[in-house]
């Protein structure tokens, strides 16, 4: 029961809509007799040409310099993308002029993960190119879904018996309707052994998986007796239901139905009972719940200064600096990197290598790649970059190749700061077979209990086949008897995104790469929260706009930390507490588990 939460490969794509609202305020005014009738055309960036094209316009606004735009802009939003928006504003002389001749009173270039990642879902920023004048102030909101999630705990009795030596191996497939009236699987329970009474563990489905948010949409169950080849599971019977019947009345009973039997036997009655033992519905919060309730990302880069890499001097290294086109880490720093960075408000980045001989002599799997013990932290991609070119030419690339070292680095971080404010991601790079891989594991399986995910882009040529038990889509990681309580390592080997290669420099798709590692990672946000009792804060009140009234309070929300005067910053102030380990009770455990382990999850 201890590992009934774990579902391997779950994390989702957050595919999800958000409204963006538009308002201004403090135009230009380009009318004489009156004021500008303001008009905003949103723009989005193909990843592909680099070129912006029109997504839409809101409504025209009569004599204002102050417009709240009636008119929304609603777009899919994807955590792993980096969506480049432009806003433009117009004051519009005729409708039917091309937009050319309406007169042009600013724009603003950002991402839409800037906005979601903002306090509240909300930008404030001035107009660009507008001669000092006007605001814009752009908010994103996720559009209205069911957040509902049901827990459903099912028992069955007096089920047929179909198995000749034995009983039954019963199990439950839950399908959903489709609007074609063909049904769709979307759950399917553990398989009970040996039994014609089972009765399965809780299991948590959301409302909208189940029947789209529709309480009166059939749901069809069905109940099977289990083969271990696989593809001929005994068909014991079914029966249907809704949401809104499964949510009404407490101790329902469903009579199994198997319609075959049925026609053939006159006395048939059914194949057993299904008995809903207890049902709960709540409401689960999304990552853009957190992410409006002030919770940051905190993003740290390891990056392998191992021998394997090559002489840093020669063109076919993979360290190689070529200013002309990016080596593989430089790729990958600014494909990752660009998207975190809109999610942390400070852009405080710390840096760490591992493999190298220091200038004092000594190996280091644990350095801060800008020397600084005391403050590790570089501001924004550039400076990781900075950080990273200047310590490839002072140190000797070495080895071995030990992950524990920096996931142990940052575990200290992240144990310190449980409370759901802050995440942390650390992007591990390297070219090289992992030569820690018990250690490893070890810290991985201690990580899991922490808000912490786990990146790591292979570069290079290697062999990466052990990267892929450290991934653990098809085998949980067990480390001294005990299970992972989540899946929280995502790994990507880089040659998967080569569109051409010279030397140890590479043209790739970063939006693709991007897309692949940071995929799994609102899910396993979401999944933390859930499993440590955390709900999102309150979305941040504390903005004024021109013409408001500033709030009494700020809400109980630290102010950001003083901007940097160079690319070393101030530390964080999470970053300011002493890492020396976990500030809270050890973690539950995420099960026992046999050494090794057999089988899948």
């Amino acid at each position: 029961m201890a590992n009934q939460g774990f579902i391997p490969g779950s994390a989702v794509n957050p595919s999800t809509q958000v409204e963006i609202s538009v308002s201004c305020r403090n135009l230009q005014d380009k009318d004489a007799f009156s004021k500008s009738d303001p008009m905003c055309v949103l723009y989005i960036k193909d990843a592909r040409t680099g070129s912006y094209q029109e997504f839409g316009r809101t409504e025209m606004i009569k004599d204002t310099l102050n417009p709240d735009f009636v008119h929304k802009f609603v777009m899919n939003y994807y955590f792993e993308e980096s969506q480049k928006l432009k806003f433009e504003i117009y004051d519009v002389d005729s409708p039917k002029q091309a937009l050319s001749g309406h007169d042009f009173l600013g724009r603003l270039e950002c991402s839409l993960g800037e906005i979601v990642g903002a306090s509240s879902g909300r930008m404030d920023a001035k107009l660009q190119g507008s001669k000092g004048r006007g605001q814009i102030i752009v908010r994103a909101e996720e559009m209205s879904a069911s957040k509902e999630l049901l827990t459903l705990h099912f028992s069955g009795t007096k089920l047929d018996k179909k198995d000749f030596l034995g009983k039954s191996d019963p199990f439950l497939i839950l399908y959903k309707a489709n609007e074609d009236r063909s049904f769709t699987a979307v759950h399917k329970t553990e398989v009970i052994k040996n039994t014609l009474n089972p009765t399965w563990r809780p299991f948590q489905i959301p409302v909208a998986k189940l029947c789209n948010g529709d309480y009166d949409r059939t749901v069809k169950i069905e109940c099977y007796d289990w083969d271990s080849d696989g593809s001929s599971h005994d068909f014991i019977g079914d029966f249907t239901t809704n949401v809104r019947e499964l949510t009404g009345k407490p101790n329902l009973s469903f009579e199994l139905i198997n319609q075959k039997k049925k026609a053939k036997k006159k006395s048939y009655k059914n194949s057993g009972q299904i008995h809903l033992l207890s049902v709960k519905k709540e409401i689960k919060p999304s990552f853009l719940d957190f992410l409006k309730g002030g919770t940051q990302l905190n993003f740290t880069v390891a990056i392998d200064f191992t021998g394997s890499n090559g002489n840093p001097a020669s063109p076919h290294s993979l360290h190689y600096i070529n200013p002309y086109q990016p080596n593989q880490y430089v790729a990958a720093i600014q494909a990752v990197g660009e998207i975190i960075q809109d999610y942390d408000s400070d852009k405080l980045f710390p840096v760490l290598g591992f493999g190298a001989k220091l200038p004092d002599g000594t190996v280091s799997h644990e350095f801060p790649v800008n020397f600084n013990p005391a403050n590790p932290y570089v501001q924004g991609i550039a400076g990781i970059l900075d950080a990273y070119q200047n310590a490839i030419r002072r140190v000797q690339l070495y080895g071995p190749t030990n992950f524990s070292p920096v996931i142990n680095h940052v575990s200290k971080f992240a144990a310190s700061v449980r409370d759901g404010s802050n995440y942390f991601v650390l992007l591990i790079l390297t070219d090289g077979e992992i030569t820690d891989m018990r250690n490893t594991i070890d810290a991985i399986v201690t990580a899991s209990h922490l808000p912490l995910s786990i990146i790591i882009v292979g570069v290079g040529n290697a062999d990466f086949s052990a990267m892929n038990v450290l991934d653990a889509d098809d085998q949980r990681l067990c480390s001294n008897g005990k299970y992972a309580v989540r899946d929280i390592v995502q790994f990507v080997p880089f040659r998967d995104f080569l569109g051409g290669q010279s030397g140890g420099n590479t043209q790739i798709s970063q939006a693709a790469l991007a897309k692949e590692v940071l995929a799994e990672i609102p899910g396993q946000v979401v999944q933390y929260m859930q499993a440590n009792k955390i709900t999102p804060k309150p979305p941040r009140t504390d903005i004024v706009l021109p013409g408001q009234n500033p709030p009494q309070q700020n809400q109980g929300q630290n102010p950001p930390p003083p901007p940097p005067t160079q690319n070393q910053g101030p530390m964080p102030s999470w970053a300011k507490a002493p890492p020396g380990g976990p500030s809270a009770p050890p973690p539950a455990s995420g099960g026992s588990c046999p050494y090794p382990q057999q089988g899948p999850w």
